[in-house]
This record gives structure tokens, sequence and C-alpha cells, in this order.
């Protein structure tokens, strides 16, 4: 059984920052890909980013050069930096993981809530 905990999120002024946290535990012996996806009141779960075991990194258009992903191999955690918050990052954003199973699965957290205020 593989968990996903997030934290972090909250209430922020348009041009604050937030960094999200999120911790997988279980059964896990290593995880691909973790990352961050957001869903807006009305509108589909978009990625916001991702980044792979090795470091490479994936980003939405709409938050490149604001938002930064990292994560502690060793922690099983992944993190998001997102500065220069807008009222349109406002949403639900997920933890997501593929953890190296047999096969591959993918994991999500609960959400948490980032709303940007104008």
């Amino acid at each position: 059984q593989v968990q996903l905990v997030e934290s972090g999120g909250g209430l922020v002024q348009a041009g604050g920052s937030l960094r999200l946290s999120c911790a997988a535990s279980g059964s896990i012996f290593s995880i691909n890909v973790m990352g961050w996806y957001r869903q807006a009141p009305g509108k589909q779960r978009e990625l916001v980013a991702s980044i792979t075991s090795g470091g490479s990194t994936n980003y939405g258009v709409s938050v490149k050069g604001r938002f930064t992903v990292s994560r502690d191999n060793a922690k099983n955690t992944v993190y998001l930096q997102m500065n220069g918050l807008k009222p349109e990052d406002t949403g639900v954003y997920y933890c997501h993981a593929n953890i190296n199973l047999l096969p591959p699965k993918d994991y999500w957290g609960q959400g948490t809530q980032v709303t940007v205020s104008s």
C-alpha cells in the first residue's frame, strides 16, 4: 500500500509564494516520476510540473519561470516552490507519483487547496 501526503497549501495574495510538499510512504522500491497537477473549478486537471528520478523536469507552459519542482529521493518527497503567484493559479493541487512496481502504477494524493487573491 502506497500513500501520498501533501502539505503546504493555503491562501496567499497575488505575487506571493507558497511551497508544497508531498511525501510518499509504504511499500516503495523506487519512484519513477513525481510531480504536481492542479484542477481549477470547471476545468480539467492539468500538469503543473514533474521530475524524474534522475532530475529531469517538465513544466506546464503557464508556470514556467515561476514554479520550481524538486525532489529528495532518499525521503521519497517532491516539492513545488511557487513564486509570483497569480489568481489563475488557484485550484486544488494534486501530488502524483509513478511507483516502480510490477507493473508500474500511478498514485495520487488527496489534494491541497491553493487560493491566490487579487
